[in-house]
């Protein structure tokens, strides 16, 4: 057992293993249309039952592409959206996430205008977010830990998972309590350390051995 105070546990995991998501797959969150439609677009890629480094390669082909709005994604060719899956080596769910990737594109002009603040919206986010095929309950928990320094009024936003790595690390596992060993900007970048840890055991050992 690590005799390390919460506070310099949580200082180690956001120094390594403290990176978003977005910030892997190149997405500076903001309340614009863009980005919360790039973080949409990640969440789908992570959903499926591939490794996070391939899913966040795939988002950056996606951009790198061009198709960083709803509108450049429903205009690009579904052979294009294949092509920059594969460069990505998402290639086990490459035609099938081409098409949701179309359908999700078409769903957010036609229900959202292209703008995802309208989502923000709703009642229930968690709900909205899995009325895009693609997303499910995981999906939208993704979006929900990422974007919760952006709309703030769902912060402290701390899924099972991140519960389950804050555990393990040690660190409490109360939304609030865990919110509190943080700025709020940086809450996302501690629930993220703390999904790293629930998946990786090797994480965990990183951070509670100094």
């Amino acid at each position: 057992m690590s005799g390390r105070s919460e506070g310099d546990l949580v200082e180690a995991l956001l120094a390594r293993h403290g990176a978003t998501y977005a910030e892997d797959a190149g997405i500076t969150l903001a309340d614009e249309p863009a980005p919360l439609w790039q973080l949409l677009v990640l969440s789908l890629l992570l959903s499926a039952p591939i490794s996070s480094e391939i899913a966040i390669a795939a988002a950056r082909e996606l951009f790198e592409a061009g198709y960083r709005t709803p509108q450049r994604m429903k205009d690009a060719p579904r052979r294009a959206r294949v092509s920059a899956l594969g460069r990505g080596r998402y290639r086990r769910y490459d035609e099938r996430t081409a098409t949701q990737l179309g359908e999700l594109a078409d769903r957010v002009l036609e229900e959202y205008g292209g703008d995802l603040r309208r989502l923000h919206e709703r009642d229930d986010i968690e709900q909205a977010l899995q009325e895009f095929k693609g997303i499910g309950p995981a999906g939208a928990a993704i979006f929900c830990r990422e974007v919760q320094a952006t709309w703030t009024d769902l912060a402290p936003y701390v899924d099972p998972l991140a519960r389950e790595g804050a555990e393990r690390l040690g660190l409490p596992t109360a939304p609030d309590r865990l919110a509190g060993l943080v700025r709020r900007a940086d809450l996302p970048r501690l629930v993220a350390g703390c999904v790293r840890a629930a998946r990786d055991p090797k994480v965990v050992e990183d951070v509670r051995s100094g």
